[in-house]
């Protein structure tokens, strides 16, 4: 469920983090209830920031248990104590279930351990149950001053001293389950570890004709479950929000017979540990076998992922998220006053929210209570605009309907890649061709994009032509860089041989210019009067009026795993510096964000110029750094940052500089950015924005369908549909040239940008911080945006 959105504010507001000072204020971080991955990121992030504004941060060990218990489960941090944390699943200072801290004694203990060391600011990173307990602590605050002072444990100074307790949470939890985030910390992980399973039973469930039940965590909440079953294409899922309808075993064992009388060598069927038929039986994964088995006696096995979901290393969105939202919490602490009430740093589409903690808090039981009254339309609609859309994209690829049933609207759509693979791009022509069936449409593939397309290499595709498409890397269509201005003519004849109706573009910076071309070029050609949209799809994201493309999420988990393995190769000898090159043509977004999830010490990149002062001065931080316990360095750099500060001057610079210090490693990573399976976001992206560009395509058919054929030639019949902010918008084409720079191929203004100061203070450099766009106090609200043709959420 999302914020209010607040107006932007003007240049002369701007208020900057050095302004907030954290002089003689005390910070204690803790977490609390189930681990999950990115908690340390989170922590790495608060204590770097409180000690980076002048605070004194403290550990508290053990979650709410060692805040009662004190002693040495509360410890100050330094710098250096959090260093190597970011890549570490689980949390390093401990959590565990304390049922002390829910009774008044507990509390009164746990407040005498906090004054003690005049902490009187917290940050609590934990699940629902954590941040509602520290919401009654901050609650009972002053009256449990009052009751030390009268058992003489503090003295009248200390209360006055102490006398506001200030509250920010950060939810980390891996079953998506708070009200007013779209994703907690962990989340993302814990699918990479059900999706790194899924496609790993696959080649066995292939091999031997198997039906495979996969139990995934999710007690209350069916949000693992849903989304990797919309990211491996399973063949039914099972969640506490949408119980399946009575008779639903004779449905399912259809749908699995089918499948394989179609030729199918397996099923994938995903059951959330919280399962439950429609009158609230649950419906356990043993059951579903035992089922399977009587009924159309599949060999079938069970497969129990359990704590391994929680385990492993965190993802690349999970330490981005979690290195945010720990800067954005002690902001938020710094800013907080006497009336100030507990707040939740929160992400909502692409932005950094601050919500009220107990308005997110009540929207999250109300869900329950929406379940326990069998309310499941209503507990689907509480889970916010993002749980919503993944079901209503699910349902819309999971029911194949016989030909028969099928609408039929005569239009034929043609699908194609264009630029260079990105992983995940077969997941959105899977989307595109089933949705596009299913609303009655006839697919066809265009192999080696518009090079294939001048050449006739058309032809139809089918529903099951795309199955199993979606972890597959690469681009099965066949992808090109050609651009379409030399062969208009020809394109145009194969448009009308094909009697092409509309066009869906997936792709990069190519996609782009060719669609300019072929939407210029109408005048000329009738045949391109017809709906275009495009989806971005490639690792650079570089694509104007998108804050995410296709295929980015998957380079920069490629470039944070490789850091990581590059990191640990120096473990244990001399001090080391490491310089490593990125892909990304111009656009320093994989540099920049690969870094922060990484620890980078510095990243050089095109947008920021820099010179040999820089380069300088970053020669001596890292000079400086290799003098404390902290041992290694890390920097990246865009591949075209710099004609002249090529990756081996950098690399000989730092050499000799750190001579008798450190030495240099470089690495230059190459095409393994591009190669691998696509990330679990990439997959459920690029399902979910392809299903968005067919239905357009749908509508925008429908409205320029006249006098037996399809005319459409105005800008907003040639579109990008892109993630803008919290939103995801149809943008035309004509109208996104403002904002490029084709020179070198990347937008005039990225978002990403405002994520370097974050990269520099957690890397200890004093910069400037603007921090005037958060500070705002949003409401969790029920209210919709309205969805137009060119804004709809996603």
């Amino acid at each position: 469920m999302t914020g209010t959105v607040s107006g932007p504010r003007r240049q002369d507001t701007r208020k900057f983090v050095e302004n907030l000072s954290g002089a003689g204020k005390s910070i204690a971080v803790l977490t609390s209830g189930g681990d999950a991955q990115g908690m340390n990121g989170a922590v790495r992030a608060v204590v770097r920031m409180g000690i980076y504004v002048g605070a004194k941060v403290y550990f508290i060990h053990e979650g709410y248990q060692g805040m009662v218990d004190g002693g040495d489960n509360i410890k100050e941090a330094t710098w250096e104590s959090v260093s190597s944390m970011l890549q570490v699943g689980g949390t390093v200072i401990g959590s565990a279930r304390c049922k002390e801290f829910r009774t008044h004694e507990g509390r009164l203990k746990a407040a005498h351990n906090l004054v003690q060391r005049g902490i009187t600011n917290l940050c609590v990173i934990g699940g629902d149950g954590s941040l509602t307990g520290a919401n009654l602590f901050r609650e009972e605050w002053s009256g449990l001053l009052n009751e030390l002072l009268e058992q003489g444990l503090i003295d009248k100074e200390a209360v006055r001293r102490n006398s506001v307790l200030h509250i920010v949470g950060m939810v980390g939890s891996i079953d998506n389950d708070f009200c007013g985030t779209d994703m907690t910390i962990g989340t993302d992980s814990a699918l990479h570890r059900i999706i790194e399973v899924v496609d790993a039973i696959m080649t066995t469930a292939q091999s031997h004709q198997r039906t495979f039940v996969l139990e995934v965590m999710g007690r209350h909440c069916g949000y693992l479950a849903l989304v990797s079953a919309l990211a491996c294409g399973a063949d039914w899922v099972f969640f506490p929000e949408m119980p399946p309808e009575d008779g639903w075993e004779d449905n399912m064992c259809q749908k699995l017979s089918e499948n394989r009388s179609r030729g199918s060598r397996l099923n994938i069927i995903i059951v959330a540990e919280g399962a439950i038929g429609s009158q609230g039986q649950h419906i356990s994964s043993d059951f579903v076998k035992n089922l399977v088995v009587s009924r159309l006696g599949l060999d079938t096995r069970v497969t129990i992922l359990g704590h391994v979901q929680r385990g492993g290393t965190p993802s690349a969105f999970d330490r981005i998220l979690a290195s945010r939202m720990g800067v954005e919490a002690v902001v938020a602490l710094l800013e907080a006053s006497a009336d100030t009430p507990a707040c939740v740093v929160s992400l909502v589409g692409n932005q950094a929210v601050r919500l009220p903690l107990m308005e997110c808090v009540q929207m999250t039981q109300e869900v329950q209570k929406a379940m326990d009254e069998k309310k499941f339309d209503e507990a689907v609609r509480l889970r916010g605009r993002s749980f919503e859309h993944n079901l209503s994209t699910y349902r819309l690829l999971a029911s194949r309907k016989a030909d028969s049933e099928l609408p039929n609207s005569s239009f034929n759509v043609a699908v194609l890649n264009v630029g260079a693979p990105a992983a995940g791009m077969n997941a959105a022509v899977r989307s595109a061709v089933r949705v596009g069936i299913t609303e009655g449409h006839k697919m066809f593939a265009v192999n080696d994009g518009f090079e294939g397309f001048h050449k006739g290499q058309i032809k139809e595709i089918k529903w099951g032509d795309v199955g199993g498409w979606t972890g597959q890397g690469g681009s099965l269509l066949g992808t090109k860089r050609t651009l379409p201005g030399k062969h208009l003519d020809k394109i145009a004849e194969q448009m009308r041989i094909n009697n092409i109706n509309a066009l869906l573009v997936i792709g990069g910076f190519e996609a782009y210019m060719g669609l300019l071309e072929l939407s210029s070029a109408r005048d000329k050609f009738s045949e391109f009067c017809v709906p275009m949209v495009m989806i971005p799809a490639t690792v650079s994201n570089n694509i104007p009026g998108s804050d995410l493309s296709i295929g980015s999420d998957t380079a920069l988990n490629a470039i944070t795993d490789t850091c990581d393995r590059i990191k640990q190769s120096a473990s244990g000898t001399k001090r080391r510096v490491f310089i490593i090159e990125t892909m990304g043509g111009y656009c320093g977004y994989l540099a920049t964000v690969g870094g922060l999830a990484a620890g980078a010490d510095a990243v050089y990149i095109f947008e920021e110029p820099f010179d040999i002062r820089d380069l300088q001065t970053n020669v001596e931080h890292l000079t400086h750094k290799m003098k404390t316990s902290i041992q290694r360095g890390l920097v990246l750099r865009n591949e075209n940052c710099n004609e002249n500060f090529t990756t081996d001057f950098i690399y000989q610079l730092y050499s000799e500089e750190g001579r008798g210090v450190f030495d240099c490693r470089k690495n230059i990573l190459g095409h393994m950015q591009q190669g691998g399976a696509p990330s679990p976001f990439d997959r459920n992206f690029g399902t979910k924005v392809a299903a968005k560009a067919v239905q357009w395509i749908t509508r925008m058919l429908k409205e320029s369908y006249k006098g037996g054929k399809v005319f459409a030639n105005s800008e907003e019949s040639a579109c990008l549909l892109g993630m803008r902010r919290r939103a995801m918008v149809f943008q035309p084409l004509a109208q996104l040239q403002e904002e490029t720079d084709f020179v070198h191929r990347i937008p005039k203004d990225q978002w990403w940008l405002k994520l370097r100061p974050v990269m520099k203070i957690l890397a200890k450099y004093k910069i400037d911080y603007d921090v005037s766009e958060s500070g705002q106090l949003e409401h969790v609200t029920q209210v919709r945006p309205k969805e137009s043709d060119f804004s709809a959420s996603i």
